[in-house]
Parts: C-alpha cells; structure tokens; sequence
C-alpha cells in the first residue's frame, strides 16, 4: 500500500501533523485510541495551551529552535480553532486554558479535522520496520494479525517520549532516529515529582503551600504538595526539568510574608502565646508541628528575641533539601531531551539530511513547562511539518 506521509503516533503531534498535510495520508498508532495523552491531562479537562507560550518557555540543547514552529503557529491560531468547534474553555492560574468540558472534545476536534482532509487512521498496528528507499521509507506493519507492507515519500516520527510508559509509551522514535542517523540527546524524566528515600515526609502526606522553589538554574512561584514518597506540586514538575541528581534545592515556605514584622507584633500584643500557635495562622498547622521538631521551635513569643526571629525567617525562607531522585517515566508528564535539534529544520521540521523524515511533539528535544506548553509544542510542530508537506503536493 502506498500513501504520500505515514506518520507514526496517533498523539497530539501526529494528529495535528495529519490535519495539515494534504492528500493520501495514514496515521498508525499501537494504542487502542487516538489521543491518549490528551485524554487524561489536565484531569480530563485538558489543558491544551497557554496565553504567554513563547520561545523562553521550553528548554533545548538550542533555545532558539522552537522560535519559528511556535511564531508560525500560535497558542492563539490553536485558540481559534478551538472556539470555531464551539469548545467552550476557562482560564485557570498563571495562562493555563481548559476545556469546561472534557478533554476527549480536543480528541474530536482533532480526529474531525482528520476526516475533513481524508487522512486514515489505523489504531492496534504495530511498527515491525522500517527503511529508507529511492523513491521514500519502506514500512512493515502487524495490524488485525497480519502484516502489511507500506511505502511512503514522508515519514513523520511523532511517537513522543518515553514519560508514561503504563500507556505503551516507549524510546522508538529515538530508536528510528538514530536508525536513520539522527543524533539524539540526553533523555530524562520531567515535570516529575521528587522522591526522598528515607521517607521523611509521609507525616506530612495531604499537605500543600505556596512556595518559591528554586535551585541555581531556575526560580519558580507556584505551589508544592508533600507526598508519601517526597515533593510534588506545580512548583516541585517546574524545577524537576532543571534539576540534577545530587543537588540541592531551596524552598521558601514563607514567599511574600512579612513574618518577620508579623511576629515582632504579634509579640507585643499576645507574648504568651505559643511560637508554633502564631505559626499555624501563616502556614499549615501540620508542617508548623513537622518543622517545630526539625527546627527546634518552641516557647512563646515573648520568649523569642528578634535575633532568634531572624534566624528563624531565615530558615523558613531558605529550606534546603536533597532529594534522593525522582519518580521517573512512571509519572513524568514529559520527556527532557529527544531528537537532537541540530539534524532538523526550524521551519519544517525535516531532517536535514535523510529527505522526507520529519520529528515532531514531545520525540525532539524541546521541553515545555507545565500548564499546557508541551502542548502548544505539538499543535506548532505538527503544523510545521504537516504544513511543509502539503506544500510539496
């Protein structure tokens, strides 16, 4: 069977790439439905972009790669789509829109758009290989238990990464990259929660705060949630993406709180009361009763000279920890590193030297934020290289 583009992952990239184009287009995916990802993000809902994406949002061996895919397709084309299908959507904190609705109306958006432009869409197949040709790519497939030969111009690698893998996500777009002679960079596990092996914070399980989270990479403003197993919150996802193993980081659990002037006062009008009761009032009780024994806190206020106050702000402004790792591709919303920029255009997303291989979506390395850049990434590569496509038809 002959197609002009198969591409391979029926995810947010891929099925964004198909609706761009043009003619005689297939998408196989293994998976059991199209648009697995998006279903369960944003806890159903969704979040499928930001209003401030942009370049500075997204890490990559070059930083300047994502400019012209997200230039040329913005969070605001993707956000007239979604308003043209009538989806109805909400702005949560910090950018991040949601569907009012369910996230499987993006799915339809998307598959309708599909339809629209006639592209196929072969779910349960199974990649067995592939190789380049004269005239393209070679591609053996499994699907309904047979195999099926398939010969292509284009082949668009848009499997994404290796984060969830319980939901069949795996390294082979790396693994097809490198097969075609594509280098890949270094691969991690981002936007995860940190793990701490000796479990110090399972008292504390439930427990969240705004917190500024930072380490010497990066600085975040959002709130953090002790677990069983370690740290997780939006700010803990944000600063995984720039952390190392080893390092330490800082939390202030105290960001914009005048404690210190707050507690000088509170002493002049109530001394006898406890440290940790007038603690409690700024910050959860339950950390305040953790950090007591931790920091040693204790006696009432009137017993507390500005010198101890001072050391005491101190220490509740610079936390610092070492976490022993992360909760890896099990839980990471997203893969850190992946196709290495260098062998791809900016503007098309073609390999610059295997003619008609395309990468796109969370497979390159480009890594967004949390709160739905990872998913502008996909509409604006997808679109790129679907874009491109079309216009060689």
């Amino acid at each position: 069977m002959t197609f002009n583009t198969v591409i391979l992952g029926a995810g947010a990239a891929g099925m964004m790439c198909a609706a761009h184009c043009g003619a005689r287009v297939l998408v196989i995916d293994h998976a059991k439905a199209a648009g697995e990802k998006i279903r369960i993000s944003g806890g159903g809902r969704c979040n499928f972009t930001n209003l401030n994406a942009g370049p500075d949002n997204f890490l990559s061996q070059n930083p300047h790669f994502s400019k012209s895919a997200l230039a040329r397709y913005t969070q605001w084309d993707f956000i007239d789509l979604v308003n043209r299908y009538g989806i109805e959507w909400h702005e949560k904190t910090l950018g991040q829109l949601f569907c009012n609705g369910s996230s499987k109306q993006i799915i339809n958006m998307l598959l309708d758009k599909m339809e629209r432009t006639g592209a196929e869409l072969w779910l349960q197949t199974t990649l067995k290989n592939a190789r380049k040709t004269e005239a393209g790519f070679a591609l053996q497939v499994e699907r309904e238990g047979r195999r099926v030969t398939l010969h292509c111009a284009n082949l668009v690698l848009a499997t994404g990464g290796k984060s969830i893998p319980k939901m069949g996500a795996t390294g082979l777009a790396y693994d097809l990259a490198q097969q075609f002679g594509l280098k890949i960079t270094e691969t991690r596990a981002a936007l995860v929660p940190f793990t701490f092996s000796d479990g110090r914070f399972k008292e504390l399980s439930g427990v969240s705060l705004p917190v500024q989270l930072s380490n010497d990479q990066a600085i975040f403003d959002e709130s953090m949630l002790f677990t069983h197993r370690g740290l997780s919150g939006p700010s803990v996802l944000q600063l995984s993406s720039y952390w190392r193993e080893g390092e330490a980081i800082h939390v202030n659990l105290i960001p914009d709180l005048p404690l210190f002037n707050l507690l000088r006062e509170q002493r002049k009008e109530g001394g006898r009361k406890a440290l940790t009761t007038e603690l409690a009032r700024h910050m959860p009780a339950r950390l305040v009763d953790y950090l007591s024994q931790k920091l040693l806190i204790a006696g009432n206020l009137a017993d507390q000279s500005d010198a101890s106050l001072s050391d005491l702000v101190a220490n509740l402004s610079d936390w610092q920890l070492r976490p022993s790792g992360t909760e890896g591709y099990r839980t990471a919303e997203v893969t850190l590193g992946g196709i290495d920029t260098e062998n791809l255009s900016s503007k098309t997303m073609e390999a610059k030297d295997v003619p008609g291989l395309f990468a796109i979506g969370e497979a390159v390395d480009v890594t967004g934020w949390l709160g739905g850049y990872n998913f502008q990434w996909a509409w604006s590569s997808g679109h790129a290289a679907g874009k491109a496509i079309a216009d060689r038809i």
